[in-house]
C-alpha cells in the first residue's frame, strides 16, 4: 500500500478570500472584503462626487505637504486574527507626493505611508462608520475623514490605537473642520450643504 499525498484543506479564511478575490462584479460596482463580510455597493451618485471633489481641491490647494491622491485604489490591512485580511476601496486616499506610493503599486497595496482615507457614506452606512473605521484603525492609518450624508455632518478619526481611533471631531456640514498635519489646513464644509 502507498501512501497518497494530500492537498491541505483550505481554511474558511482562504475560501473567503480566494471567493472575493475572483469576484466579477458588475461594471461600476465596488467589492470590498470588510472584517469579514463580503461588501458590494452600486455606483455612487452626484452628490457622493461633488463632496470628494470638493475636499480634493481643498487638499491640493491648501495643504502644507504636497499630497497625491487615488479614487480607487485598493488597499489591504490588517485583519482582527478572525478573518482575511481587509481588502477596501477608500473613496479617496492621499499620501505624501514624495513617497510616490501609487506609482507601480499592484491592485492591492499595504497602506504603509497612507496619510488619510476618506469616505462618504453610501448604501451601507454602518460599514463606513463602523467597519471601515475599524479596519483603517487596525492599520494604523493616522487620518480617517468620514462625510456622513445622511447625517449632513463630518466626522475626522485620528490617533489609531487597539483597533479603533482615540480620537475624532465632527462638524456639522457648513462649518470647518481643522486637519491636522501633514494636512495643516482648516477643511471649509459650506458646499457640502
Amino acid at each position: 500500500m502507498t501512501a497518497m499525498a494530500h492537498e491541505p484543506m483550505a481554511t474558511d479564511k482562504e475560501t473567503l478570500l480566494d471567493f472575493f478575490l475572483s469576484l466579477d462584479t458588475p461594471e461600476g460596482f465596488r467589492a470590498e472584503l470588510v472584517e469579514g463580510e463580503l461588501v458590494v455597493t452600486p455606483p455612487t451618485d452626484g452628490d457622493h462626487e461633488d463632496y470628494l471633489g470638493i475636499i480634493n481641491e481643498q487638499v491640493y490647494g491648501q495643504s502644507a505637504t504636497p499630497m497625491r491622491s487615488s479614487g480607487g485604489k485598493g488597499l489591504v490591512l490588517s485583519s482582527s486574527g478572525d478573518h482575511p485580511a481587509d481588502h477596501v476601496i477608500p473613496d479617496a486616499t492621499f499620501a505624501p507626493r514624495s513617497l510616490r506610493l501609487f506609482r507601480g503599486a499592484p491592485p492591492w497595496m499595504p497602506s504603509d505611508g497612507v496619510a488619510m482615507v476618506v469616505e462618504v457614506t453610501s448604501s451601507k452606512p454602518r460599514n463606513d462608520r463602523e467597519g471601515k473605521r475599524y479596519a483603517y484603525a487596525r492599520a494604523g492609518i493616522p487620518l480617517y475623514l468620514l462625510v456622513d450624508h445622511d447625517r449632513s455632518a463630518v466626522t475626522l478619526f485620528s490617533e489609531p490605537s487597539d483597533g479603533d481611533y482615540g480620537g475624532s471631531t465632527t462638524v456639522p456640514f457648513g462649518k470647518a473642520l481643522p486637519l491636522p498635519a501633514p494636512f495643516s489646513f482648516d477643511l471649509e464644509t459650506t458646499e457640502f450643504e
